[in-house]
């Protein structure tokens, strides 16, 4: 199947020859030059006006490497190369995208409320650390419960260790990790299992080393200012060649590489005074790409703001997109279950937060902030659940703790299972983390392999100032040390241990649980929670058909007898936290529970209960 996509600018391999396009408008001349061991060839572009110079070199192939010479200056790398072999500095490679034979003509993608995210760092996830190694994990994924890999930021970035959210030249897959055609591979073996695959892009920034684009054109602006460097230029003079960039680059990921759709990370810091946000924008390309394709596609941002109307309709005055990434439901679970209070946590505590988080969505829903010093966020019940996608970890919350702490080694097995609990019974998309399904105890650091001296010392001493506010003592490991990113990697060898597969029997049980039960499927069930004793989450789901189901939640001892929702019959057990299987001391939990009849849940424990009768009167 066709897309009817095709890159505006860059190198497009043809029958005769290869056509190039780059957008310089503050160049007078432009060139493309072909480096060989002998010698260079330079072949001018004609100007077409508005900037762009274009041309068809007759001789140069798919694996052609070439360069852009502006004004006769240095050759630069493409800005919408398609590979980078050598790295940053190196030259760009010609690619075709139709070469690759897909298998998957079939695939459909995978439906938004069925969506269960598996977050990978693909350096980290195998010892090869390649796309094709992550392809071996696929069908274990798939059996565990996971439909959708989401793989962290993959476009070219220097040297061969980091996180990715230092990548200069966006269309190029990371040459250490297989390049182009190895993600293909991936893509197109995730679909044969029936896993969908979304990628992280970064769309608020670029990194600062081998970043070439502002020497092409105004793609920054100095009107606003990021966390990370310069702003993108998405609403001042020059800005719309800008955003063709980007939107291309978007809609490039799910023609070219078949990918299911994109998280934008950090979208707050996305910049845009304009009538049109260039996020309304991008979602229209992208579901409109979809549409043609005949499969799901789905643009999940990631945003702090607690902003509903990133995904409500353009009709209602939003953006649009699918699902936003919602840290209050981490940042609830996360201080209730650890008792940290130091930084953002002072916001948060006590069941009543993970309550609130269960049926409102956001905790900050226009309430006033400790943390912010002032009023955040605005209210978000009217949308269903299958609009926020939720965790107790991910690479944000273990990486940027000061040693890169997983849950797991922050409480008690009672309490990761509870956790696991929170998340998996959660009437929203749930994402974990690489390792977290087995209980992985390794860290995930911050890691990078910058060039520049100067740049590798400001990176370590950033770190160090970012930790300041949450109170973290000792040393911070070095992020350029190679030791600090194989301490990352994930500890495979020890799966068997009969600790992980109890872990992992619990999410599997949780996994199968939401495949069975409609109250579990994000979207079509309301959410009714409260907090009706100490230190206790009751959570009722009810499905527009088909049975309720009861969770019931005690954080630490319960010292509360909490009511049971009324049905006609009664509640039967479906599922203990504390059970044998799951590395519990075994269950405690009554086989049935009625109205009539109060419970005091046993410490530490999540209960699940489903109705016996579908005439339900009443919620929680």
């Amino acid at each position: 199947m066709t897309s009817g996509f095709s890159l505006s600018r860059g190198a497009r391999a043809q029958a005769e020859g290869v056509a190039f396009s780059v957008w310089a408008p503050r160049a007078a001349r432009a060139a493309v030059c072909f480096p060989s061991p002998s010698a260079t060839r330079t072949m001018p572009l004609r100007a077409e006006g508005e900037g762009i110079f274009a041309g068809v070199a007759e001789e140069a192939t798919a694996g052609s490497d070439y360069a852009f010479r502006l004004d006769d200056g240095e050759p630069l790398p493409d800005p919408v190369s398609r590979f980078q072999p050598s790295g940053v500095h190196g030259p760009s490679r010609v690619v075709d995208p139709n070469r690759f034979p897909w298998t998957d003509e079939h695939w459909r993608g995978v439906a938004r409320p069925d969506l269960v995210f598996y977050e990978l760092h693909v350096g980290t996830f195998t010892e090869k650390g390649t796309f094709d190694a992550a392809i071996d994990h696929l069908a274990a994924l798939r059996d565990l419960g996971i439909t959708a890999l989401e793989l962290m930021p993959v476009a070219q970035f220097p040297g061969s260790r980091n996180w990715g959210y230092d990548g200069v030249f966006p269309y190029a897959p990371q040459n250490t990790y297989g390049g182009p055609e190895a993600l293909r591979r991936l893509v197109d073996a995730a679909h044969a299992r029936g896993l969908a695959v979304l990628l992280d892009v970064v769309y608020n920034h670029l990194g600062p080393e081998g970043n070439v684009l502002g020497r092409y054109g105004p793609y920054f602006t100095d009107r606003y200012r990021t966390p990370w460097g310069d702003a993108l230029n998405f609403d001042g003079p020059g800005s719309d060649e800008v955003r063709r960039y980007f939107v291309e680059n978007a809609l490039h990921w799910i023609a070219e590489y078949h990918l299911d759709g994109l998280r934008l990370d950090a979208v707050h810091a996305i910049c845009d005074a304009s009538p049109r946000p260039f996020l309304q924008q991008l979602a229209m390309a992208v579901h409109g790409l979809g549409e043609r394709l005949g499969r799901a596609v789905h643009a999940i941002p990631e945003s702090d703001a607690n902003d509903p109307d990133l995904v409500r309709s353009p009709e209602r005055g939003g953006a649009g997109l699918d699902a936003v990434w919602c840290d209050d439901f981490h940042h609830a679970v996360h201080a209730g279950l650890t008792g940290e209070r130091s930084g953002y946590y002072v916001d948060f505590g006590g069941a009543e937060a993970i309550a609130k988080a269960l049926r409102d969505r956001f905790v900050f829903d226009g309430v006033y902030s400790a943390y912010r010093q002032r009023h955040h966020g605005a209210p978000a019940r009217d949308l269903a659940g299958d609009r926020f996608v939720v965790c107790v970890q991910n690479h944000d919350q273990v990486g940027n703790r000061a040693r890169g702490d997983r849950l797991v080694t922050l409480v008690s097995a009672a309490r990761s299972r509870l956790a696991t609990a929170f998340l998996l019974l959660s009437p929203c998309l749930p994402l974990l983390f690489m390792g977290e399904e087995y209980g992985e105890t390794r860290p995930f650091l911050y890691f990078v392999d910058h060039g520049d001296p100067a740049l590798r010392a400001a990176v370590r001493d950033g770190r160090r100032r970012e930790f300041a506010s949450f109170g973290w003592q000792g040393e911070v490991p070095d992020p350029n040390a190679p030791e600090t990113f194989e301490a990352s990697r994930l500890d495979r060898g020890r799966r068997g241990q009969p600790r992980r597969e109890a872990v992992e029997s619990l999410h599997r049980a949780l996994l199968a649980l939401r495949r069975a039960e409609p109250a579990l499927r994000p979207g079509g069930a309301l959410a009714f929670a409260d907090s009706p004793g100490p230190g206790t989450v009751r959570l009722q789901l009810q499905p527009e058909t088909g049975p309720p189901l009861l969770a019931l939640f005690q954080i630490g001892d319960g010292q509360s007898e909490v009511p049971i929702p009324p049905t006609r019959s009664s509640w039967r057990l479906r599922l203990d936290t504390q059970e044998r299987r799951f590395g519990g001391p075994g269950t405690s939990a009554p086989e049935r529970v009625t109205a009539d009849r109060p419970v005091r849940i046993a410490s530490d424990a999540a209960w699940v209960y489903g109705a016996e009768s579908l005439d339900v009167t009443g919620g929680a």
